[in-house]
């Protein structure tokens, strides 16, 4: 409690019942929740909202490169193909991937499971479906916080406004 609060209550709990001041506790106890807590709040959808999106952004690369190696190189006789690996610090090196037809996939904690292309795709499917729910609750909530920030910005103002 901030100690121009203290004041007031003290104003107010001794002989002085100022409806004014009572007001003025009020918004500044709504204002310092908005900032405190609503705020705070809003921040941490924002951070999740992120991270979810990240993660969804990697499972639909990792589906549309499916789909080429797929189209691409299950028409090929050899079924192999080059590409440039990063060895760390963005420094690459050609490499030859003999074998296209089952994949590693990262389901979480670091832990990988090796698929067929076809298991592979329904796989990413389903962990699509999954984070865009998951990404619509997130906004769902943040839209409730956004919403109950503004309704007590609105009531800071109308209650400042009658003094």
């Amino acid at each position: 409690m901030l100690p121009a609060d203290k004041e007031i209550i003290t104003n107010i709990i001794g002989n002085n019942h100022n409806s004014t001041d009572v007001t003025r506790l009020k918004a500044d106890k709504l204002e310092i929740f908005v900032n405190d807590y609503l705020k705070e709040d809003l921040n941490k959808y924002d951070k999740q909202l992120q991270i979810k999106n990240n993660e969804l952004l990697e499972y639909i690369q990792l589906k549309n490169m499916i789909e080429t190696i797929k189209n691409d190189l299950f028409n090929d006789d050899n079924n192999s193909f080059k590409t440039k690996m990063n060895i760390g610090g963005n420094f690459f090196m050609q490499a030859k991937v003999p074998k296209t037809d089952k994949i590693l996939v990262n389901v979480g904690l670091n832990h990988y499971v090796e698929f067929t292309m076809d298991e592979g795709l329904k796989f990413i499917e389903m962990k699509v479906n999954i984070l865009n729910k998951q990404i619509d609750i997130i906004r769902e909530e943040s839209i409730k916080t956004k919403a109950n920030i503004k309704l007590a910005l609105m009531c800071i103002g109308e209650q400042r406004k009658l003094n």
